[in-house]
C-alpha cells in the first residue's frame, strides 16, 4: 500500500481562485474506500490524515474498515469521544463478519457509526446490534465484476425491515451483477442500470429521528445548518440508489 500524490491526499485542504476551499462546508469526503484507513501499513502517514481531518471540522469524514479492533490504537491523541465530523463504518459482508466486527465498533469512541453491506452475500439479523441507537446509517449493495456472488433480494429485504423498526437509515446502492428475486436469477448489467433497479426496489429508508452532524468552522463556532451544503440533483440523479448519501453534482457533474 502506498498513499496518495499531495494533491489527492491533501485535496480537504485545497482552495479555489478566491481562496475559499473546493470542499464546501457539509460535504462528506469518503476516505480509503478502495483500501482501508487503518492498515498496519498506513501507520506512518496515519498521522496526518488526522490532521487534515483535523482541520476541517467543516466537512464530514467517512471511514470504511475491516479492521476496528486496530482502531482504538490508532485514534489522535485528542480524540475524546471522538469528534463530531467523523463516521466509522465497518464492513459487515455476512452474518461471520457482522458478529466479529460490530461488537468491536460499538465499544469504540466515535459520534457517527455506520455499517456497509455491500457486498452482501448473506442474510444478516442486525437486531441486537442496532437496540441501543450507536448504529445511524446502514449502506447494502450487491457485488460486482467477475465471479461475484448473487444477491438475495429476500436478504435486502430482511435488512430494511430490521432498520424501520430500530429507525436506521439504510440505503440499498446496487442490486450487484447477479440478483435472485422470487427464486429467479436475473443478469443486471451495467452498474448504472443497478443503481436504478436499486432506487425503484423502494427499500431504502430514512430515518426518522437523524442524529445531526454538529459541524463547526475551522475557529471553532458551530455552523448554522442554513450554510452548509445543499446536495443538487439533475434528472438522471433521481433514479439513483446512492442518491441519499450523494453530495450531489459539483459543476453540473456527479460527485
Amino acid at each position: 500500500m502506498r498513499r496518495v500524490g499531495d494533491d489527492g491526499f491533501r485535496y480537504p485542504l485545497a482552495v479555489d481562485r478566491t481562496g475559499a476551499y473546493k470542499v464546501r462546508a457539509g460535504e462528506m469526503l469518503r476516505v480509503c474506500m478502495t483500501s482501508d484507513f487503518f492498515l498496519r501499513q498506513a501507520d506512518p502517514w496515519r498521522e496526518e490524515a488526522w490532521d487534515i481531518i483535523r482541520a476541517r471540522p467543516d466537512v464530514k469524514f467517512f471511514l470504511l474498515t475491516k479492521r476496528p479492533h486496530r482502531v482504538a490504537r490508532c485514534l489522535p491523541s485528542d480524540w475524546g469521544d471522538g469528534w463530531d465530523n467523523v463516521m466509522l463504518s465497518v464492513s459487515i459482508e455476512n452474518q461471520r463478519r457482522t458478529d466479529q466486527r460490530l461488537p468491536v465498533l460499538l465499544d469504540l469512541p466515535f459520534t457517527h457509526k455506520g455499517a456497509m453491506a455491500a457486498p452482501l452475500i448473506g442474510p444478516i439479523e442486525l437486531g441486537r446490534y442496532l437496540s441501543d441507537g450507536q448504529i445511524e446509517q446502514l449502506i447494502v449493495g450487491g457485488e460486482n465484476y467477475g465471479g461475484a456472488r448473487p444477491l438475495d433480494v429476500d436478504w435486502v429485504r430482511s435488512l430494511r425491515a430490521q432498520c424501520e423498526q430500530a429507525d436506521v437509515s439504510m440505503t440499498f446502492i446496487e442490486t450487484g451483477s447477479t440478483l435472485i428475486k422470487d427464486g429467479r436469477t436475473y443478469r443486471m448489467g451495467p452498474k448504472r442500470n443497478q443503481s436504478v433497479q436499486a432506487h425503484r426496489s423502494g427499500l431504502s429508508y430514512t430515518a426518522q429521528d437523524r442524529r445531526p452532524w454538529r459541524l463547526r468552522a475551522p475557529l471553532g463556532w458551530e455552523i448554522p445548518a442554513a450554510e452548509l451544503h445543499v446536495p443538487q440533483f439533475d434528472g438522471d440523479c433521481l433514479n439513483c440508489g446512492s442518491r441519499p448519501i450523494c453530495n450531489g453534482l459539483y459543476r453540473g457533474r456527479c460527485a
